[in-house]
């Protein structure tokens, strides 16, 4: 008997990986493939990548799951996501002319603020569902118009860096509603580019890719394509009802839910963008998270690590230390792009494990003050995945500082297997249902603790 599967290949910011999944959304034990790369950063807040290596990657990944296919199996197609937001500009013929510039990439901020003076804010967010930000393409591309003339005008076509690799392996350049929504420059209600944003930005339709969520063709086989990776955790995660919402914890953080509907809605400072035609994304994200963490164990030096650091923070009193943590530009909701970090309370009592037991809590602060601002009729139950998941103590810290029981994820490729469920979805397929299990409930007492710092943190001014 011959068995079916579809390929799923995930573009992240620091690698790329691929799988094979059966008819049920399961991940095919021993077809998981991943490759890395290095993202190029600077002090002025340069963050990008190399896309002939990110296409090199993609394709041994590809050709990896493919062979460790099991015997007598056929591939059914394949789907993609790739992170939201990310530029490449390229020529006539498909050559890169610039690296990727992606999300993170900052050095626009000056011109993201000169749009919001020329354009208001709040009229393109009911719009687009995206701030008039750095993260996007409007501020991207009129920086590399002010600093990179020549260059910005040798570019034929813009891009995300999935199209990109996509046009290269199928030879078709086309751009998924999932993917175009992330720009900044389409209206994911009425499905079409935003010609005032167009103009704004100093390109024109042209120079983008179709819209259009047809399949194309790779291998004689339909390859759908690519969506941002958030709509592909929550699909991958399969929170997919009212009731339940999607948060990832890594070196970044988001939340978001599913909604229906063909007018997307979403609170300003928060972020609505469309799946396909009938499902849309509400949610934020948070630019300090586990990057903080990282932080924190390189700069002050702690002697203890991995079990042994959990083990120290296990009981620890909540910390009378008040935090902003805006290591990195922030985003949602506040959006405080030039507000820096602060820490507030130190003593000579204070010790490197009370700054990293603060400085935590305070990532988990930003994630519960987007979670109220998500409209819901109901409440939500959250899924998490991400590196949290490695410690128990921390996703009972989140637990807390949201005051709602999380469950875990089963899937540690939530993303990958959200491109898998979007292909078996176009097939005809329905994936089964993932089992969470038991939920990790808040702690009363640190939920109130919480709550105070809250209330200090309210005193300084950025929050």
């Amino acid at each position: 008997m011959i068995k079916e599967f579809v390929l799923a290949l995930d573009i992240g910011t620091s690698s790329v990986r691929a799988a094979l999944f059966d008819h049920g959304g399961r991940r095919i034990e021993g077809t998981l493939v991943q490759r890395g790369y290095p993202l190029t950063t600077g002090a002025e807040g340069q963050a990008t990548l190399d896309p002939r290596e990110l296409l090199a990657k993609a394709r041994v990944c590809f050709q990896g799951a493919m062979r460790a296919a099991p015997s007598s199996s056929r591939l059914m197609g394949a789907g993609v996501t790739c992170y939201w937001h990310s530029l490449l500009g390229v020529d006539a013929g498909g050559e890169p002319l610039t690296p990727i510039y992606t999300w993170a990439d900052s050095r626009c901020r000056p011109d993201a603020a000169l749009l919001r003076e020329e354009i208001d804010e709040r009229l393109i967010h009911a719009e687009t569902g995206c701030m008039l930000r750095a993260s996007f393409w409007p501020a991207k591309l009129r920086w590399l118009r002010r600093t990179e003339t020549k260059l910005f005008k040798r570019v034929s076509l813009w891009m995300s860096p999935a199209e990109w690799v996509q046009w290269k392996l199928t030879g078709q350049r086309q751009c998924a509603l999932g993917m175009a929504t992330g720009t900044g420059l389409f209206n994911p209600s009425t499905l079409s580019w935003s010609p005032r944003l167009l103009e704004a930005a100093g390109i024109r339709e042209n120079q983008l890719s179709p819209v259009s969520d047809e399949a194309m063709s790779w291998k004689n086989t339909p390859l759908f394509p690519a969506i941002g990776d958030g709509a592909a955790s929550n699909l991958g995660s399969q929170c997919q009802g009212p009731d339940w919402g999607a948060i990832n914890v890594g070196t970044s953080a988001a939340m978001r839910v599913i909604r229906s509907g063909q007018k997307v809605r979403a609170p300003f400072g928060l972020f609505g963008y469309r799946i396909d035609t009938l499902r849309y994304l509400v949610g934020g994200a948070a630019s300090n998270a586990g990057n903080l963490r990282a932080w924190c164990l390189r700069e002050l030096r702690l002697t203890a690590s991995g079990e042994a650091l959990e083990f120290a923070l296990t009981n620890r009193p909540s910390s009378k230390l008040t935090v902003l943590p805006y290591w990195t530009a922030e985003r949602a909701p506040r959006w405080n792009e030039d507000c820096t970090g602060l820490i507030a309370g130190i003593t000579q009592d204070t010790t490197a494990l009370d700054l990293l037991a603060a400085i935590t809590d305070a990532s988990y602060l930003r994630l519960a003050e987007i979670a109220e601002a998500i409209p819901s009729a109901q409440p939500i139950r959250w899924l998490v995945s991400g590196g949290i998941l490695n410690s128990d103590r921390a996703l009972k810290r989140l637990a807390s500082a949201l005051n709602s029981p999380l469950y875990r994820n089963p899937e540690p490729e939530a993303s990958l297997r959200g491109a898998a469920v979007l292909a078996l979805e176009k097939l005809g397929c329905s994936p089964e249902r993932l089992q969470p299990g038991r939920p990790v409930q808040p702690n009363k007492a640190d939920a109130e603790s919480f709550k105070a710092q809250r209330v200090r943190a309210l005193q300084f001014k950025g929050l």
